[in-house]
């Protein structure tokens, strides 16, 4: 049996207790802001709300770039899609929440088996570059296809969800708890899938395919597989979006979405989830509290960046964790 298909109880114990120190500063963290939430103005909340729904789009690029060894630059393509799926059925059809989330989720998901296709046959610069093309074609339907997507003047007047709720979804308090609950829920389902064997089977293959290969896997059905639930996660994320945003628009599936994604999750940390979130977070905070102050905002993102690949090059969280056969230092 292989490293990657190891039972949970034959794991080493620096592995379980890796896991630890992520998952319960994780749920920590969650419940402190939960409580903190109702003491926060209108602002932050947003903010925190934001930080939720693209702490989602991250977590599903890390299925990707951190688990199985792809970066991809077209991740905002189903983001987007979805994204789209829940503006035009909201303001066109006047579809309720259920349908929207079911329709965006399964045309990211669509969308991300046939780009699957086409990218997963290519490897390193040249899966980057397949994924930067095809995100392309995404972002010049969003901005040309105008009797659809309203081109550039984007989906405007997406309502917020109505739910059989004692709370309105419309405030901002009711609905971060909604986003929140929405975050749980992704990172849970991403939680089980990355420790399944289907999830350790992907990071055998990110440490060595030709091994894989020889082993027996079907190294290409994996990844395939890993790149359409990664693009149905980012599907997930666009729905709530759409939602929060309340307008969207080719700006939401450009190039630069999928970078900051790319940023979230190296800065956090790949393989752990909630370095991803951690990212995202941080990225939320910096670009809207730092751009008041200075218009270099990017400058000091781009400082931090360079110093965590420089100081703590598995990412914040990354630099906590022990991998699995690294020893204690000796004294």
């Amino acid at each position: 049996m292989t490293a990657a298909a190891a039972p949970s109880s034959n794991r080493p114990p620096t592995e379980r207790a890796g896991r630890a120190t992520t998952i319960i500063p994780g749920i920590m963290t969650t419940a402190g802001v939960a409580l903190v939430a109702p003491l926060l103005s209108a602002y932050p909340l947003t903010l925190l709300t934001q930080a939720a729904i693209v702490a989602i789009l991250a977590m599903s690029l890390d299925v990707l770039l951190g688990y199985t060894g792809l970066a991809s630059l077209g991740h905002a393509a189903y983001f987007g899609v979805a994204a789209y799926a829940v503006g035009i059925l909201t303001t066109d059809y006047r579809r309720g929440f259920l349908t929207c989330l079911v329709a965006g989720v399964l045309l990211a998901a669509l969308t991300a088996a046939v780009f699957g296709l086409l990218a997963i046959r290519a490897t390193g610069t040249y899966f980057l570059m397949i994924t930067l093309a095809l995100g392309m074609v995404v972002w010049g339907l969003a901005f040309r296809w105008v009797s659809m997507t309203k081109g550039d003047n984007g989906i405007a007047g997406v309502p917020r969800p109505e739910l059989p709720l004692p709370w309105n979804l419309g405030a901002p308090l009711p609905f971060f708890y909604f986003t929140l609950g929405a975050t749980l829920l992704a990172w849970t389902l991403l939680g089980l899938l990355v420790r399944s064997p289907f999830g350790l089977t992907l990071m055998g293959i990110r440490e060595s395919e030709t091994r894989m290969r020889a082993l027996g896997y079907h190294v290409w059905l994996h990844k395939y597989l890993a790149f359409v639930l990664s693009g149905t996660f980012a599907g997930f994320a666009g729905v709530f979006w759409a939602y929060y945003n309340g307008f969207v628009s080719p700006v939401d599936v450009q190039l630069v979405t999928s970078v900051e994604a790319l940023l979230m999750v190296a800065l956090g940390g790949p393989g752990t989830l909630a370095g991803p979130a951690l990212g995202a977070v941080a990225i939320v905070f910096v670009k809207n509290f730092v751009s008041v102050y200075t218009k270099r905002w990017l400058l000091i993102l781009g400082a931090v960046y360079i110093g965590v690949i420089l100081f703590a090059p598995r990412g914040v969280l990354g630099a906590f964790r022990r991998e699995p056969g690294e020893h204690e230092p000796r004294p």
